[in-house]
């Protein structure tokens, strides 16, 4: 029986897909199924995923192929379709590291009955190097956002229960845009539970050139609808005052980059929007000048 799901959106990740299939057929423990999300791939991911299914891997391989949308409704997708208790993203340019499910499941033996959303535990680059910074000693539990507020930085690598996740509200598309923060779930999740921290390397990752984690200033060009949307989470629930002041700077660009003439009024905290609406202004114009 599968405990846990481990989910692949894939746009186009033909050439890095082994590496994070390769990765699954080393684990020890098998107690999971790998689900891909192809988000509309022009390439031969179909083929491929076929080929590996047609296979005896120990392990349970589902494909689901939407209309490209973004990475935001893969993860809709995912969601909607997972069953197991766990689910964890790894994606399709990374590998599952080594036991990384035989940690998971080890821990989550230990913690389940505890009231946890589920853990949190640390990327490390392809050659083992720790992205960002770890965990204190003897950190027992966080949320994502009181890690970052009390200096944490770098890609942590979440496991969520399937329940919880499934009770917040799916990612918002906007007509003609295909991002929004993946962190909005996160920070949603941060106001009702916490996570119990798993202190183990469970993903070694490699940021692409065309990857979501590149190129922000385009995007904030190509998706200002998304970016508004997140930063005003962000203002409703903010990570720290001083990020609270970026937030809605970056809030006041991305409205002003849309030409919503409604934003004042459509913020949650209107007196720091007017405060903020000419530095808000200044980067809009330095953000769309570095997208070109």
């Amino acid at each position: 029986m599968a405990f846990i799901t481990v989910f692949t959106p894939a746009y186009n990740r033909a050439h890095t897909l082994p590496r994070t299939y390769e990765s699954l057929c080393q684990q020890d423990c098998k107690e999971f199924i790998w689900l891909i999300v192809d988000d509309g791939s022009s390439d031969n991911t179909a083929e491929l995923v076929k080929e590996w299914q047609s296979k005896d891997n120990g392990f349970e391989i589902r494909y689901i192929y939407k209309e490209n949308g973004g990475m935001h409704t893969a993860h809709n997708v995912a969601y909607e379709n997972i069953d197991t208790e766990l689910n964890v993203c790894i994606d399709s340019d990374d590998r599952l590291a080594e036991n990384a499910v035989k940690k998971i499941l080890e821990k989550w033996n230990e913690v389940k009955d505890l009231g946890y959303a589920g853990l949190i535990g640390l990327d490390a680059d392809l050659d083992g190097n720790l992205i960002g910074k770890g965990f204190d000693a003897g950190s027992k539990e966080t949320t994502l956002t009181g890690y970052y507020a009390l200096g944490g930085f770098g890609d942590k690598k979440l496991v969520y229960r399937t329940d919880i996740i499934k009770k917040y509200p799916p990612y918002p598309v906007f007509e003609g845009e295909k991002y929004v923060a993946l962190a909005y779930k996160y920070r949603l999740i941060d106001q009702d539970y916490k996570l119990a921290v798993l202190n183990e390397v469970l993903c070694n990752v490699e940021y692409q050139a065309d990857g979501h984690s590149t190129g922000m200033w385009k995007e904030y060009v190509r998706s200002p609808k998304g970016f508004a949307f997140w930063r005003k989470v962000c203002m409703q629930y903010p990570e720290s005052k001083k990020r609270l002041i970026v937030d809605c700077i970056h809030y006041c660009s991305s409205s002003i980059i849309v030409k919503n003439k409604n934003y004042i009024k459509e913020s949650p905290r209107k007196i720091l929007t007017i405060i903020c609406t000419i530095p808000g202004l200044i980067l809009s114009r330095i953000t769309k000048k570095k997208a070109k």
